[in-house]
C-alpha cells in the first residue's frame, strides 16, 4: 500500500487563517502579529494578568533507535485526541534546527496526519527565532575578538575563551578552527570553533527567560571566557546584552500556528536534549497554560535526557508541576533494542521484544518511582505489529502498575489519539508526588553521580583530570549550587551508543564541564558527545526540492 508523505498530507490541508486560530483561545487582536495567513507571534503582555488553569502533561519516549518513535507525532495527535473528546488542549513544542532538517532525515513538525502547519516553514526559517539567536551569538564572539584587538583591558587570555560561534547547519569542518589569520588588521590569531545554534547558551537562555527583563539579565550574566588570573569575562563586561537583547526581542516571542485538524499549537524555542537542556520556551508554556485547560509538551530524546532535564532543570527554574508522563514506544524500536537489525523489524519476534522492553520499563520506573509522576506508555502503532507483540508490551507494563494505550494518531488524526486521551484525563486527576531527583545543595560531584545512578542506572560517575579541576574551579566560584545539564549520547542509558536496552556494570566519563551561567546550569559533557553535528553520508538536503511555483517538495 503506498502511504501519502507528510509534506504531500500537509499540502492537501486547509488551514485556518491564524488569527481564527488566536480567537479559539480568547486572543486578543492587539496580541496577535501576523507573519502571513498561517503564522503569528504573540505580545504576551496582552496576557500577563491572565492566571493559569491548564494541566500540563510531558511526552517523552525510550531511547531512541534509527527505527523511530514518533513523541512529536504522539504530542501532536494526543492534543488532537482531547479536542475530540470536548477538551480545551493545546500543544506546546519545540522547533526544529536546519541541522537534522539536511542532514538525517527528521524534521520536528509530527507526521502522518498528526501534523503542525505550515510544515514547511516550521522546518526551514519560521519566524527567523533561529537566525536572530545564532545573530545574538555571533555578535558576542565578534564584540568578545574585537576588545582583545582593541587592546583587551580586560586581559582576557585567548587560551581560556569559552564563548564559539553558532550556526544553524551540521557542519563539522566547523568543529574546531583557526582564525584571525593574515596579519595584525585581521584580528588576533587565536584556535576556535562553532557549535550549531541550537546548542548556543543563548538558545536555553531564551528558552529559560520568563520575560525581556529577565532574558537581558540572562545575557549580561553569560560568560565568555576567563582572564590571565582567572576571573570569569562575561557578556555585561564586553557591555553587549542591550544589543544581544535587541536582537532577541521578537524571538521571544511564541510563536502560533496550528495542526492539520485545527488545533491550536506553540511552536517556540527548540534545543537538543542530548547536548543542552532540550525544552520549548517556558514562556510559551506559561502562556499555554493560562489559555487551555491540558497542555501538551515534549522534550528531546528519551527520558533520561529530555525528561530528566525537563523535571529537573525547567520544571524547578519555571515552577512548573507536571500532572501526567506519557512515554512513547513502538514495537519496532523495542525489538532494536533486543538485538534485532533494521531490516527485520517487520517480522515478528516475541523473543527479541522481551530482551528490548527493559528499556521501556526502565524509563516508566524512573518517572514513577524517581520523580514521582503518573504515566502512560503510549505505543505508536505500525501496522506491522503483531496482537501478540502489543500484548507482551501491555503485560509487562501493567506488571509496574502503568497503563498501555494504543495510539494511532499517525493513521488516523485526533480520533487514533481518543484512547491515549481518555487515559492522560484520568492520569491528571491523580494526585502526584513530584520531586526532582536531586537537591541543588548537593556538590557538582554529587549531582553528577546522583544522575548516573539514579536515571542512567550506572555504577558512577568518572571524572576526567581535566573535569576534576573544572568542578574546583566552578565551585570556588561559586557556581556549584547550579543544576547539571548532562551532555550524552541519546542512543543509549550509557555514554556509549552501542550499550543498547538496559546495560548494567558501567560508569560515566565527565571530560568536560562548562558553566552556563546565563542559562543558569553547568554543562557536563560526557563520552564523545559533540555540540556541532555533522552531515551523514548521503544528506536529506540531496532530496529536497522546489518547483517554479515555489512548492516544496522532498520535505519528509
Amino acid at each position: 500500500m503506498a502511504y501519502k508523505t507528510d509534506i504531500e498530507i500537509a499540502q492537501e490541508t486547509k488551514l485556518r487563517p491564524i488569527n481564527e486560530v488566536a480567537a479559539s483561545l480568547g486572543i486578543p487582536d492587539e496580541a496577535v502579529e501576523n507573519y502571513g495567513r498561517y503564522k503569528a507571534k504573540l505580545d504576551i503582555r496582552a496576557l500577563k494578568d491572565l492566571p493559569e488553569k491548564g494541566k500540563l502533561i510531558l511526552v517523552t519516549a525510550i531511547t531512541p533507535t534509527p527505527a523511530g518513535e514518533g513523541k512529536t507525532t504522539t504530542s501532536v495527535g494526543l492534543t488532537d485526541g482531547l479536542r475530540k473528546i470536548g477538551k480545551n488542549a493545546l500543544v506546546a513544542l519545540r522547533e526544529p534546527s536546519l541541522g537534522p532538517v539536511f542532514g538525517i532525515k527528521g524534521g520536528a513538525a509530527g507526521g502522518g496526519y498528526a501534523q503542525v502547519v505550515p510544515m514547511e516553514d516550521i522546518n526551514l526559517h519560521f519566524t527567523g527565532d533561529f537566525h536572530a539567536i545564532g545573530a545574538a551569538n555571533n555578535l558576542l564572539a565578534a564584540m568578545l575578538d574585537n576588545h582583545i584587538q582593541q587592546g583587551n583591558s580586560l586581559g582576557i587570555d585567548v587560551k581560556q575563551i569559552t564563548w564559539k560561534r553558532a550556526v544553524d547547519m551540521n557542519d563539522r569542518q566547523l568543529r574546531h578552527i583557526v582564525d584571525g589569520l593574515g596579519g595584525k588588521a585581521q584580528g588576533v590569531p587565536r584556535e576556535d570553533g562553532f557549535e550549531i545554534t541550537v546548542a548556543s547558551e543563548i538558545m536555553a537562555v531564551l528558552c529559560l527567560a520568563s520575560d525581556l527583563k529577565d532574558l537581558k539579565a540572562r545575557c549580561a550574566r553569560i560568560i565568555v571566557g576567563y582572564t590571565y588570573d582567572g576571573r570569569p569575562v562575561t557578556a555585561h563586561d564586553l557591555k553587549a546584552e542591550g544589543a544581544m537583547t535587541a536582537l532577541l526581542k521578537d524571538a521571544i516571542k511564541p510563536n502560533l500556528v496550528q495542526t492539520l485538524e485545527g488545533t491550536p499549537a506553540f511552536v517556540h524555542g527548540g534545543p537538543f536534549a542530548n547536548i543542552a537542556h532540550g525544552c520549548n520556551s517556558v514562556i510559551a508554556t506559561h502562556t499555554a497554560l493560562k489559555l487551555a485547560d491540558y497542555v501538551i509538551t515534549e522534550a528531546g530524546f528519551a527520558a533520561d535526557l529530555g525528561a530528566e532535564k525537563f523535571l529537573d532543570i525547567k520544571c524547578r527554574m519555571a515552577d512548573l508541576h507536571p500532572s501526567a508522563v506519557v512515554i512513547v514506544a513502538t514495537v519496532r524500536a523495542l525489538k532494536y533494542h533486543g538485538g534485532v537489525p533494521k531490516t527485520e523489524l517487520n517480522s515478528e519476534n516475541l523473543e527479541a521484544l522481551e530482551k528490548g522492553l527493559p528499556n521501556l520499563l526502565q524509563h516508566v520506573s524512573n518517572i514513577k518511582d524517581v520523580f514521582g509522576l503518573p504515566c502512560v506508555v503510549a505505543i505508536n502503532a505500525f501496522p506491522t505489529d503483531t496482537e501478540a507483540e502489543l500484548q507482551m508490551v501491555e503485560k509487562k507494563c501493567r506488571e509496574l502498575g502503568v497503563n498501555v494505550a494504543l495510539s494511532e494518531v499517525w493513521a488516523k488524526g485526533g480520533e487514533g489519539g481518543r484512547v491515549l486521551a481518555e487515559e492522560v484525563v484520568r492520569l491528571c486527576e491523580q494526585p502526584n508526588d513530584f520531586r526532582f531527583s536531586y537537591p541543588l545543595d548537593m556538590s557538582i560531584e554529587e549531582k553528577l553521580e546522583t544522575i548516573c545512578r539514579r536515571i542512567y542506572h550506572a555504577d558512577g560517575v568518572i571524572l576526567d583530570a581535566n573535569a576534576g579541576k573544572q568542578a574546583a574551579q566552578l565551585t570556588e566560584l561559586g557556581f556549584d549550587k547550579l543544576p547539571i545539564c548532562m551532555a550524552k549520547t541519546q542512543y543509549s542509558f550509557s555514554d556509549n551508543a552501542a550499550l543498547l536496552g538496559a546495560p548494567k556494570g558501567f560508569s560515566i566519563t565527565v571530560r568536560n564541564l562548562k558553566v552556563s551561567a546565563g542559562a543558569g546550569f553547568i554543562v557536563a559533557l560526557t563520552g564523545d558527545i559533540m555540540t556541532m553535528p555533522g552531515l551523514p553520508k548521503v544528506p536529506a538536503a540531496e532530496k529536497i526540492d522546489v518547483d517554479e511555483n515555489g512548492r516544496i517538495s522532498g520535505l519528509f
